[in-house]
């Protein structure tokens, strides 16, 4: 299967060069696809070369929405996708004063084995290509935008999925998402999480990718995170924060240090006191989260006094820090969830 949106305007011009069709053509198409439109969708494309593309098993876009739930707190929506051979992802749609952000995935599950997420409880399945990537943005902004409602603006990689470990098509998906004649989305509105890969971090940085990055440490010491994140086996905290300063060095752009508080695991004084030490004169910020519980981890989330006792620890060293507010609680709305539930109601049917 070739899917379209896997290519920009010009290889999308090359590509149907071999249906003898000329550039303009490949301008219609190309406008159709980030309007969101199927090949059947496409009114002023010649009917001929639309079942020609269809014969060859070309589709324009990645993906469908399989459902959707909007949240009755916030107006947060949980898109269910179906991709083209039937895997099931899913994205997060939330909505701020300051636009539309959508969190995307980058992977069918994911290899990273966090104890605290969803996404990894069933592995990797797959990487997602570029294109599959930018579908779930393309039909997301198809759906919010009207009269009365905004679009996408701001993209998060932050779904299921480790984003460097799919770093080639992660990165066509950047470029495919900046350009002009596309959606248009600057690579600054666009933030992308990491468990913390040092040597993408820096392949990142080097070559001249600038989303913000947000890097999950969870932990300030090693023996502490290898219980959390099977990740810091390979590296060690120091080394990530070191990858994560170089990023900064060389593109100027603040990181982020994600950090899930974690029941008698991670929310004690030393901890805090730790992770100023480890961030002092770093220009960063910290992400303090509320765990979402995951019912086959069996992790507590720290309680709310704990978070503003660490909290205020950190704001005392002088470290940026705020507490993140949780979002589509009542969809569950944190990565991995509502999949992995759809699949086993699927299964159980």
């Amino acid at each position: 299967m070739k899917l379209l949106c896997d290519l920009s305007l010009s290889e999308l011009c090359d590509f149907l060069k071999r249906y003898n069709q000329p550039a303009f053509r490949a301008k219609q198409i190309f406008s159709h696809i980030v309007a969101g439109r199927e090949l059947d969708e496409m009114s002023n494309i010649p009917k001929d070369l639309i079942k020609r593309l269809k014969d060859d098993d070309v589709r324009a876009l990645g993906l469908k929405v399989e459902e959707s739930f909007t949240s009755a707190i916030d107006g947060t929506v949980k898109y269910l996708y179906t991709l083209t051979d039937g895997n099931i992802i899913e994205g997060v749609l939330m909505r701020y004063k300051y636009g539309n952000t959508l969190c995307v995935s980058t992977q069918v599950g994911c290899a990273m084995g966090c104890r605290f997420c969803a996404s990894t409880l069933g592995g990797l399945v797959r990487n997602l290509t570029a294109g599959e990537i930018l579908s779930q943005v393309i039909v997301a902004n198809a759906l919010n935008t009207g009269k009365d409602r905004r679009g996408v603006t701001n993209v998060v990689l932050m779904g299921s999925g480790e984003p460097l470990d799919n770093y080639d098509n992660v990165t066509k998906f950047l470029n495919l998402l900046s350009l002009e004649e596309g959606l248009n989305i600057s690579r600054r509105n666009v933030s992308l999480s990491t468990c913390g890969l040092c040597e993408k971090i820096r392949r990142l940085a080097d070559e001249g990718y600038t989303p913000v990055l947000t890097v999950s440490l969870h932990a300030p010491f090693d023996d502490m995170r290898k219980r959390i994140m099977p990740v810091a086996n390979r590296y060690t905290v120091s080394e990530v924060i070191a990858a994560a300063k170089y990023y900064f060095e060389k593109t100027g752009r603040r990181v982020i240090f994600e950090y899930s508080m974690i029941e008698s695991e991670n929310d004690d004084e030393k901890s805090a006191e730790e992770l100023c030490r480890l961030l002092k004169g770093f220009s960063c910020h910290v992400n303090l989260i509320h765990l979402n519980y995951v019912k086959e981890r069996g992790l507590k989330g720290a309680d709310n006094s704990a978070i503003d006792k660490f909290r205020k620890i950190l704001d005392n060293n002088g470290i940026s820090c705020t507490v993140r507010r949780s979002m589509g609680s009542d969809i569950e709305g944190a990565c991995g969830q509502l999949r992995r539930s759809y699949i086993e109601n699927k299964r159980n049917k």
